[in-house]
């Protein structure tokens, strides 16, 4: 089944630590370009971050964010370094007793500002660490199931405009003794038009060689076989999209030589017809994965 590469999941986990929240947004792209956010408690997990999604993921621009905001009430503590303080008191008595009444009062607050005075307590990041992978994992999973559902949409489609290209291609070849039969009397018609004597062996020679230029059995069997593959990638369990990519520029070589052969209006609009599916075709196999 085909993926598409668009999508969007977003998944929220609480716990002790805050609410954790996973976005991922994927746009189509030639390869796997990731982009990825962290906040700084987590800023350790990119590596195994980006290799999880990249084992999910295989082609597409994926913009993925992780979000925390702190639990209320769970603000970390201020832990004052009594040391720092009391030297930094001691000073500033000192300075006090040289400067006499021109040294101001002692702020508290300046003392707090003082380097090291307050100390950086260690967080434990395990668990949030932990708990990030896991919803990464089932955002991914998410992001994929969104992608899934795009994609049987695109195949759908893709599947119904095959079967149009072969009722086309039925069509087309339905017309080839008619068309063949039309060269041969216009030829024949033009040779009497001039009122002299052929070579009934040279005629018969010049007609088959004008209708070997003009014949599009072979384009006809390459569109059915390429019709036949596209059918057959559509159901395959592996990402698909750059060889139905190529089946397209296929399909659209072989329109092209249909219409510059075609010598029958019935023929010419046929191959447009075909031209017109195939761009709608490649349009939706841009957005596969």
């Amino acid at each position: 089944m085909i993926r598409s590469m668009t999508g969007f999941a977003r998944r929220e986990r609480q716990g002790p630590w805050g609410t954790l929240t996973c976005e991922l947004r994927s746009v189509n792209h030639r390869y796997l370009e990731l982009s990825l956010r962290l906040p700084d408690d987590l800023r350790g997990l990119e590596n195994d971050a980006r290799q999880l999604l990249s084992g999910s993921l295989r082609r597409g621009k994926v913009d993925a964010g992780v979000y925390l905001k702190g639990a209320p009430g769970g603000a970390a503590s201020l832990e004052i370094n009594r040391a720092v303080v009391e030297q930094v008191v001691a000073g500033a008595a000192e300075v006090g007793a040289i400067a006499g009444n021109a040294a101001a009062t002692l702020n508290p607050l300046d003392v707090l500002r003082w380097p090291g005075v307050i100390r950086d307590t260690e967080r434990d990041v395990t668990p949030l660490a932990a708990a990030a992978v896991e919803l990464l994992k089932e955002t991914a999973a998410d992001l994929n199931g969104a992608r899934a559902r795009e994609g049987a949409r695109i195949r759908e489609m893709l599947a119904q405009r095959c079967e149009s290209l072969r009722d086309l291609v039925a069509v087309v070849r339905a017309r080839l003794p008619e068309v063949s039969a039309r060269i041969r009397a216009r030829v024949l018609e033009r040779v009497a038009q001039l009122g002299t004597t052929i070579d009934a062996e040279r005629l018969e020679q010049e007609i088959a060689l004008l209708a070997y230029k003009m014949d599009v059995e072979e384009e006809l069997d390459r569109l059915g076989s390429h019709i036949a593959e596209t059918l057959q990638v559509l159901d395959s369990k592996e990402p698909s999209g750059r060889r139905l990519d190529f089946l397209m520029q296929e399909f659209n070589r072989e329109a092209n030589t249909l219409s510059s052969k075609s010598q029958d209006s019935e023929t010419t609009r046929a191959a447009v017809d075909m031209k017109v599916l195939i761009e709608q075709m490649r349009e939706q196999v841009q957005n596969v994965e």
